[in-house]
């Protein structure tokens, strides 16, 4: 590890040496000299984390699996996956014919067309294509959002560093020069309006997700629960014709309020208990289809054939399960009720029983899926700070959502209630469906094209054949938006404002941090000191930045001439990776010398990771302060060098306040007589002398040898965490609907979401807020 001393000595030769040159032959003015010499300074005063890094790399190791686990996994994974692939047997002829059957060859034709529909959606687009743009087994628009962003600046918030790329999990290819793959790549980052549209049609897809978590979770994710907890339910009036709907739907209400209230227990436990539900469900429908090809109509299998899907569309135009095909083939009249219709009298009743049960847990993919969405959501920076519970020691991804949790048993009840006609709630659950295949397929011609380097014909046919399938099924579902398909881009509406609003100003916050935080030139110029008494204990001061000195902390120092022995400049940093190994999560370094004891910490999160109150972030984030200290004296000690000093100067606080914040360039010039460089040591706050400049000088081998324990006293007398309470408000002068989005609904959800204390389960005695005015 390069020693700050050796730095910083070999960036003033260069920048002599430049300036004598410049001087010399009159290459710029000394204006532009300064400037330029005053940039070169500051990237020496705190340079990247690119050392610490590569210290981290490959220490981590991906854990495998045994073959026992992955059974076990597979297993639990039908009652929280594939539950959703097979209720839709309780509604699929239902919405298909919503008004009758006049030809038995229609059947025929509808099922040919489930059947294509399935092997060239589901199985062949996503099983083999999609599944495969995972980012290390995590899927979504969001997962696939991850994936761009590594493999492109594309990152509205461009808050990544060259270390980062040292992670183990952040894996990415890099593109040819010249190639369409890089063409494509330069025309994405070189608008910010096209990185904005990137996010929006992201932000699209997820939204239209999270409304299945209220309507419609389809195949895999998709599928709607509260539909089919209907279509179970409205089973009882097929043997019980007389029982009014408003029964029916107060069943279904109870049923969905019991399975929202499971779901605190985890996915590990839910999915024990919902796997041998659908295992038995999928035995049951398999033996009735069987039952009902062999009893009514063996020549249903000829849907197999794509032709039927011609002659259907033939014969119905727009309008456009084998064993409910072959009973409908024989019994037109019971297009509403198919399913029960077609069960044997002697198993109806525990098909119904083993039906709602599989309907319930039908619904359980969207249900985890929507929790999992939220927390990338919450990474990304696209979704307010709400509480995660993480359900599971062995498994990273099982998470809870309590907010969220019972903000959808609300939704699912209140559509429950106020959708009594399955139709209109199927063309609901179909344009949530399609929108969502749409965004994909976006997503996934970018993918191939910057992830997976593919040629630009495939991916062009891959377009087009994915789009002519999609957008066929769009323009039916679109013609039925006033039929019901107006909920779920009414859900998606609401769910894109509270989204964009709040990526929005997360964005301008942190720009406004950028652009307003200290001169290290100044904060040295401040002197070992720093102009101020220095009390015991440690600071620890987070912000979003990962480089430079937040403006709370001169807002703090200027209005209280006081701060802590310890100074930790803590950066909370989600990156675009699924994880971050625990290994590699702390980036530790020193700013200044060693006499100003000051030190940046970055702790890097995945959108998985969750901050657990089990972890202990503030002992664990000591703990790696601790090695740092440790592994530097060892580095140095190893190194040959002889100490130095530079005499030194140190100009009054409140002058130094006075020139930094008139001009942060006036102080260029005379960088070189504001700056301590001098190893002399910080009196601890309790001695006699705390107050003053420390002006006693130590040998660097005392120095290394008192700084461990110097840091363990100052831990032992207290942490207090500074952090800054910025209040966001719109510029005057600003649109009206700009001034409702922040003014308003962004306040609101400030106040409604988790603080960041919470998050880091900060203890109140140990906070100390700083108030700021943000205005965007």
């Amino acid at each position: 590890m390069t020693s700050f001393k050796f730095g910083l000595i070999s960036r003033l030769q260069k920048m002599a040496e430049r300036v004598e040159a410049s001087v010399t032959d009159g290459e710029s003015t000394i204006e532009e000299r300064d400037r330029e010499l005053m940039r070169e300074f500051e990237e020496g005063l705190d340079q990247p984390m690119d050392e610490e890094a590569d210290m981290l790399k490959d220490m981590h190791g991906e854990k495998s699996f045994s073959m026992l686990m992955l059974l076990r996994l597979s297993f639990q994974s039908l009652g929280i996956v594939y539950g959703d692939l097979g209720t839709s047997p309780l509604y699929v002829f239902y919405n298909t014919f919503p008004d009758g059957i006049d030809d038995s060859e229609d059947v025929i034709g509808a099922l040919s067309l489930i059947i294509y529909s399935l092997l060239l959606i589901p199985l062949i687009k996503y099983v083999f294509i999609v599944c495969k743009a995972n980012d290390n087994g995590q899927g979504g628009t969001l997962a696939i959002y991850s994936l761009l962003c590594r493999h492109g600046n594309v990152n509205l918030i461009p808050n990544q560093q060259r270390s980062d790329e040292d992670l183990t999990t952040y894996s990415r290819t890099s593109v040819a020069e010249g190639s369409f793959a890089a063409k494509t790549k330069k025309w994405l980052e070189s608008r910010h309006s096209k990185k904005r549209a990137l996010l929006v049609i992201v932000l699209i897809g997820t939204c239209m997700m999270i409304g299945d978590g209220i309507l419609t979770p389809a195949i895999s994710v998709y599928k709607t629960f509260f539909l089919t907890v209907l279509s179970a339910t409205g089973g009882i009036r097929v043997n019980n014709p007389k029982m009014s709907s408003d029964i029916v739907v107060l069943v279904s209400v109870i049923l969905l309020i019991g399975l929202f209230s499971m779901q605190h227990y985890g996915t590990d436990k839910v999915g024990w208990l919902f796997a041998p539900i659908v295992l038995i469900w999928f035995l049951f429908i398999g033996a009735t289809g069987i039952y009902n090809i062999c009893k009514h109509d063996t020549s249903v299998l000829k849907a197999f054939s794509p032709k039927y899907i011609y002659l259907y569309f033939k014969r119905r135009g727009r309008d456009a399960y084998c064993g409910q095909a072959a009973f409908l083939v024989n019994h037109k009249e019971h297009y509403k009720d198919a399913f029960y219709a077609s069960i044997p009298e002697s198993v109806y009743w525990p098909m119904l029983i083993v039906a709602t049960g599989a309907a319930i847990v039908g619904s359980q993919a969207t249900i985890s899926g929507t929790y999992s969405i939220i927390k990338q959501a919450v990474s990304h920076g696209c979704f307010p700070r709400v509480k995660i519970v993480h359900t599971s020691k062995k498994f990273l991804g099982q998470i809870y959502c309590p907010d969220i949790n019972w903000i959808l048993m609300i939704g699912c009840i209140t559509v429950t209630a106020s959708f009594k006609n399955q139709t209109e709630i199927g063309n609901a659950y179909g344009t949530a469906v399609v929108v969502v295949m749409l965004v994909t397929t976006l997503l996934m011609v970018l993918t191939m094209l910057l992830v997976w380097r593919r040629h630009w014909i495939f991916v062009l046919v891959f377009a087009i054949l994915s789009l002519v399938v999609e957008l066929s099924y769009f323009s039916a579902v679109i013609l039925k938006v006033n039929e019901g398909g107006w909920v779920p881009l009414m859900i998606a509406a609401i769910s894109l404002l509270v989204m964009f609003v709040w990526n929005y100003v997360t964005v301008k916050k942190y720009e406004f941090e950028v652009h307003s935080r200290v001169s290290m030139s100044w904060i040295l110029g401040l002197g070992p000191s720093l102009g101020l008494v220095r009390v015991p204990g440690i600071g620890l001061i987070h912000s979003e930045l990962a480089s430079g000195v937040p403006r709370i902390f001169s807002h703090f120092i200027t209005n209280l001439p006081a701060i802590h022995s310890v100074v930790v400049f803590v950066c909370v940093k989600n990156l675009p990776v699924y994880t971050v190994p625990e290994e590699e999560r702390f980036l530790v370094k020193r700013i200044g010398p060693k006499t100003f004891r000051m030190f940046r910490c970055v702790a890097r999160y995945g959108y998985k990771d969750l901050h657990r109150k089990d972890d202990d972030f503030e002992n664990k984030l000591f703990d790696n302060l601790f090695s740092f200290v440790q592994t530097e004296t060892m580095m140095e000690s190893d190194s040959n060098y002889s100490p130095y000093s530079f005499n030194h100067r140190q100009e009054s606080r409140d002058e130094l306040i006075r020139n930094n914040n008139n001009n942060h360039n006036k102080n260029m010039v005379m960088f070189s007589s504001m700056v301590d460089y001098t190893e002399s040591a910080i009196v601890p706050a309790d001695s006699p002398h705390s107050a003053m400049s420390f002006s006693q000088n130590y040998t660097v081998e005392e120095e290394e040898e008192d700084e461990l324990e110097f840091l363990k006293i100052c831990k032992e007398t207290g942490v207090v965490h500074i952090m800054g309470n910025t209040v966001v408000k719109a510029r005057k002068g600003s649109l009206v609907p700009k001034k409702i989005a922040i003014n308003y609904v962004y306040r609101f959800l400030a106040k409604m979401c988790r603080a960041n204390s919470a998050i880091l389960h900060v203890p109140h005695e140990a906070l100390l807020n700083v108030g700021q005015i943000c205005y965007v």
